[in-house]
């Protein structure tokens, strides 16, 4: 009904003027719908998440805010706000801090993206009376999305005597498969950010941040964005997702392909791994990790393998082979060793981050991928059980561990 009453008014001035008086809202374009990502949100496992978690008070919280902006400054302050204690919130709850409401158990990573994507579901349908630009809503959106992310939270300790180490995750995808699904990585950044490990050269400060999968953000740059002020600073890093069943993998070679498999958005991407600079880009990259004594360590149930598997076409080929040892002189990627989609691409942009500071002689570096998340066998329709919470926590256990084996050894 506000936006109603401004449109008339607007009209109105116009109709006085000779339509020679613009006004900040008739600058503004109409709210765009909410995406594929955000319209799952009303199915009734993402409701029930948010409701037997209590983050389902978070999107209203934050359109509360957002009727209360009489700016588009006072509104930027609100999402940055709202963003940063949804991700606090999070990291608070997968670490036992604070009252458990619901009975979703602490470690689930679903209520902060279901969470996100009411709030972002509100920011990008929102039609205040002072008007927004296509513009300002795209700021808002970033901004809540880098805050709700942790993106913007990394935060090292200063001095000497403690490593750095930082860990990426990425939200639940496949969606459409399965409306039910975590991702380990998210839960796993959830339960270490913050947190310091106990190794046999002392203690180290783990640092971390989630990603969207979506291919857009990707080509924005939003891994970039959020890595390149912190891998000078760090001693080690590792981006995690979810891979095989059954199985961690230390991904040895990165591809620059993308496979064209449809992300949380429904839109798939086949292309080169879109970069600054693809002149010099190549097409791959590999892992500094120390992955023969990640390998060969005890690190928890699930075995752990070196992956050194890659697809690629040879030079002066046509066609797509699998090369089991990794890529031959001067091939053409077509997947790395954890595949051809976002999993792949994040280790890819990484590491060539890695590469182009300088680092990758002294940087330890790379991509693991943890095993599937598993419901118990039979369970189509419950959102969460016994078996499912243990296998994620036994998940992150291992994480911990692999990072443990990997900072003694760097």
């Amino acid at each position: 009904m506000n936006s109603l009453r401004v449109r008339l008014g607007v009209l109105g001035l116009a109709l006085l003027t000779g339509f020679t008086t613009p006004s900040a809202a008739s600058a503004a374009q109409a709210a765009p719908s909410p995406t594929v990502e955000e319209q799952r949100l009303g199915k009734a496992a993402p409701q029930e998440i948010l409701r037997r978690s209590g983050f389902d008070t978070a999107a209203p919280r934050l359109a509360r805010a957002l009727e209360g902006a009489r700016s588009y400054g006072e509104a930027r302050r609100a999402v940055s706000r709202e963003g940063a204690r949804l991700w606090q919130r999070a990291v608070d709850r997968a670490q036992g801090r604070g009252p458990s409401a619901g009975d979703i158990s602490r470690d689930d990573d679903r209520p902060l993206y279901w969470a996100r994507l009411g709030m972002t579901r509100d920011v990008r349908t929102w039609e205040p009376e002072f008007g927004l630009t296509d513009g300002q809503r795209a700021a808002l959106l970033g901004e809540l999305e880098r805050a709700s992310r942790g993106q913007d939270a990394i935060r090292f300790p200063h001095g000497t005597g403690m490593k750095r180490i930082l860990l990426t995750g990425f939200d639940p995808f496949t969606l459409d498969r399965d409306i039910r699904i975590s991702n380990p990585s998210g839960a796993t950044a959830l339960a270490l950010d913050g947190t310091v490990i106990q190794t046999a050269d002392g203690p180290a400060r783990v640092e971390t941040a989630v990603f969207p999968v979506r291919w857009q953000d990707f080509t924005d740059g939003t891994v970039e964005r959020t890595l390149r002020p912190h891998l000078p600073e760090v001693d080690l890093f590792t981006t995690v997702s979810q891979g095989r069943v059954g199985r961690f993998d230390i991904e040895r070679t990165n591809g620059a392909w993308r496979g064209g498999f449809g992300d949380n958005d429904t839109i798939g991407r086949t292309e080169t791994v879109p970069v600054s600079d693809p002149a010099s880009q190549p097409q791959w990259t590999t892992t500094t990790l120390p992955y023969a004594a990640i390998t060969a360590a005890q690190t928890g149930r699930f075995p752990v393998y070196d992956n050194t598997s890659v697809t690629e076409i040879p030079a002066g080929g046509t066609e797509s082979v699998v090369r089991p040892d990794g890529p031959t002189p001067g091939s053409t990627a077509r997947a790395g060793g954890g595949g051809d989609y976002l999993s792949n691409e994040i280790a890819y942009r990484a590491t060539l981050l890695r590469d182009r500071l300088g680092l990758h002689g002294t940087l330890p570096g790379g991509h693991v991928h943890t095993p599937v998340l598993q419901f118990a066998a039979g369970n189509t329709t419950e959102v969460t059980d016994p078996e499912f919470v243990r296998n994620r926590l036994d998940i992150i256990a291992q994480v911990r561990a692999i990072l443990k084996v990997a900072a003694e050894t760097s």
